[in-house]
């Protein structure tokens, strides 16, 4: 009789468990490469009965449209009493009149993606299970492997993260859910995979042993596919499907809408929704992720060393160049690879910014790039170090646009890019400074060598073509040293609050000196563009030799309120003019950041038992906030989204909320508040609370 399999037990909770894919689910067998999985074969009659066909039967597993043994999407192996980890393999494990337990052994190599296994036998095929195959940060051999088990617990299964913005003198973290190890997410970063290599036209299933490939494809149908990408490209508007993007909580919703809106883009997508989403597709295919944020970021130099800023004679920022300029702050991720390709001092991190920038060839993603090569300036290697670099060493001239139209650079304007670069802390909610990664000390030697390096390179670039792929750095003029001027301002203040600002003019030449003194506020994007003029005051007075004055103005609430911006930054500046008509600035950015919401937890909670929380809403204006809307979000706190409808909280007065939940796991799990009413926007706060285990 033919070779008849009555079941085959995949025994998913333990290979789950083995394999780190547990959470993502306990119904389908979910695997990671380069590590065995065990399964049970029961037969309908004694095995004595089927020895013969057993004899000449094998295994057989397959991926992808067109499954090839020459692409390794295919591969067949016999059953023997010892497995080959380099290879697909088979051991037999345990055998029984009525079973066989096999351990099945995945190459480190091995193509990802959602496979097939079939038992092939003389009369007879069966079909023994589907499975989904994922990178191994765990396994030696795969090339995303990472040695450090608090890194892996971080930057492949932390579902919780935190994105930084605001200001680099006011860095402010954003909760957000990636939701990676959700099972839908699983499926629909395959959907994306197969619409990627397709949009490529490349030999697809044949390249997803190589995390490289996934990380490009990945990256290219964030924002870089105008049909079929998640996000249309960038831009400060709200998403043209009707969500903000700054009332996005979690990537899995932008994911989910995708899908059903049958994968055309959900909406416009700012850096930090492009970078979150990447990392949340990037963990759940197994590759190490985290999202990293860089403050004071030159965008689209297409690798110039150079940027500049525009204003008139009365501080006002103008917008001559369109594409570059200096982003308040940008998102973008590192992922974690071997770079077999290059050098072993280039594996580790890879920058990746799938954020669309102007490139030689048109607009594109940026990356991996070897963080190591961008610190070093070895402008050469791939990919994209060369626009990394710019980023984050461009030397930014303001230059003051005259009534004639003629240009006279701002004195003191002087702004130095790529400052605070941070991430999320391992096993922790503090921000890690991670800018000694990206950069050598501002001014030391190693920097001047790394600069020296890049327009050394480039110079040789530009020798042997016809068109320069890098500027080099500009110089800079001679600044008279006559006068200083010095703004200051708190960096972060509680939306209602009056702006104080510190002015100081000083008169360091041997004459007195009349002077003119301007002072603006005006709204901005995080990407450098002015939305409003909010203020503006006017000042003359004469200061003696050597001689310093010193003013304190502030911005009133009322002038401010109206046009702020979703990122709610502002740009102070004060132009100040002497009677040989010098210009000089001084500028700062500030962030109306601080959070109306806290949240408060019981002294102790239990995994299954019932337990409560307390939101509270304080209104820091002298109007009532209105049609106020609280969205609460918490994984194994709560179930799925909830939304408190709070209607109108009265000025400066406090609005509690109690929050009824039973913990469904055991560890650190958090709460995450998400405030919306008339007057203010998308304003967060997250609290981390242990669960002690039932």
């Amino acid at each position: 009789t033919g070779l008849s399999i009555k079941k085959c037990d995949l025994k998913i909770t333990t290979n789950n468990s083995n394999h780190h894919t547990e959470e993502i689910s306990t119904e389908r067998l979910i695997l990671r490469r380069g590590q065995p999985f065990t399964i049970t074969l029961h037969f309908s009659s004694p095995v004595h009965s089927y020895l013969q066909q057993l004899k000449k039967a094998s295994l057989t597993v397959q991926t992808g449209p067109h499954p090839s043994k020459a692409d390794g999407t295919q591969a067949e192996f016999h059953i023997s009493s010892l497995a080959d980890p380099k290879q697909w393999s088979a051991a037999l494990e345990e055998q029984d009149p009525w079973f066989w337990t096999i351990s099945v052994n995945t190459p480190a190599r091995a193509p990802i993606g959602l496979y097939t296994l079939t038992l092939r036998a003389p009369r007879a095929d069966c079909h023994l299970a589907t499975f989904t195959l994922l990178f191994n940060p765990w396994c030696q051999g795969d090339e995303v492997f990472l040695a450090n088990e608090a890194q892996r617990q971080e930057y492949v299964l932390n579902q919780e993260g935190l994105i930084y913005r605001g200001t680099e003198n006011a860095v402010l973290a954003q909760p957000w859910d990636f939701s990676q190890l959700e099972e839908d997410v699983v499926d629909i970063c395959f959907v994306l995979l197969d619409l990627g290599e397709r949009r490529q036209r490349d030999k697809g299933s044949a390249q997803r042993h190589s995390s490289l490939h996934i990380c490009r494809t990945v990256a290219a149908m964030l924002t870089c596919d105008e049909l079929r990408g998640i996000l249309a490209e960038g831009g400060a508007g709200p998403c043209c499907a009707g969500t903000a993007p700054g009332e996005w909580l979690g990537s899995r919703g932008i994911l989910q809408r995708w899908l059903a809106a049958q994968c055309k883009p959900v909406g416009s997508g700012q850096c930090w929704m492009v970078a979150a989403v990447l990392c949340t597709v990037l963990r759940c295919l197994g590759i190490p992720t985290r999202v990293v944020t860089g403050f004071t970021w030159a965008h689209n130099t297409n690798s110039s060393l150079s940027v500049d800023e525009y204003y008139d004679e009365d501080g006002t920022m103008l917008t001559r160049d369109s594409s570059a300029r200096v982003w308040t702050f940008h998102v973008w991720n590192e992922c974690w690879m071997a770079r077999a390709a290059l050098s072993p001092e280039y594996s580790g991190w890879q920058a990746l910014d799938a954020t669309l920038q102007v490139k030689d060839k048109g607009p594109s993603f940026c990356g991996p790039a070897p963080v190591k090569a961008i610190k070093e300036g070895d402008t050469e290697v791939d990919y994209d170090v060369c626009n990394f670099f710019a980023a984050i060493n461009a030397k930014c001239q303001v230059w003051i646009q005259k009534a004639d139209d003629s240009l006279e650079p701002a004195l003191g304007g002087t702004k130095y890019i790529g400052n605070n670069i941070s991430t999320k802390g391992v096993g922790s909610q503090r921000c890690e400074d991670v800018t000694h990664h990206y950069k050598h000390p501002e001014g030391s030697l190693q920097e001047k060598e790394a600069l020296d390096k890049a327009c050394r390179k480039i110079k040789e670039l530009e020798t042997s073509s016809s068109t320069a792929e890098f500027s080099s750095i500009p110089l800079a003029h001679e600044d008279p040293v006559n006068l200083f001027i010095q703004l200051q301002s708190k960096s972060s203040l509680l939306l209602g609050q009056d702006i104080p600002l510190s002015i100081t003019v000083s008169n360091h030449s041997g004459a007195e000196k009349v002077t003119h003194l301007v002072v603006r506020a005006q709204s901005l994007h995080y990407s450098g563009v002015p939305i409003a003029q909010l203020w503006k005051e006017e000042f003359h007075f004469t200061l003696g030799s050597n001689e310093a004055s010193s003013l304190q103005v502030s911005v009133p609430y009322s002038l401010y309120r109206g046009e702020l911006g979703e990122n709610k930054l502002l740009r102070l500046t004060a132009m100040l003019r002497d009677e040989d008509s010098f210009m000089y600035l001084a500028q700062e950015e500030i962030s109306m950041s601080e959070s109306p919401l806290t949240i408060e937890f019981p002294e102790a909670m239990v995994q299954y038992q019932p337990s409560t929380a307390k939101i509270s809403l304080l209104n820091p204006l002298t109007e009532p906030l209105e049609k106020c809307v609280v969205a609460v979000t918490g994984r194994g706190l709560i179930y799925r989204q909830r939304k408190y409808r709070l209607g109108s909280v009265q000025p400066n007065s406090t609005h509690q909320l109690q929050i009824l939940f039973t913990p469904t796991r055991a560890g650190p799990r958090r709460l995450t508040a998400h405030l919306t009413c008339l007057q203010l926007h998308n304003l967060n706060s997250c609290k981390t609370a242990n669960i002690a285990a039932a």
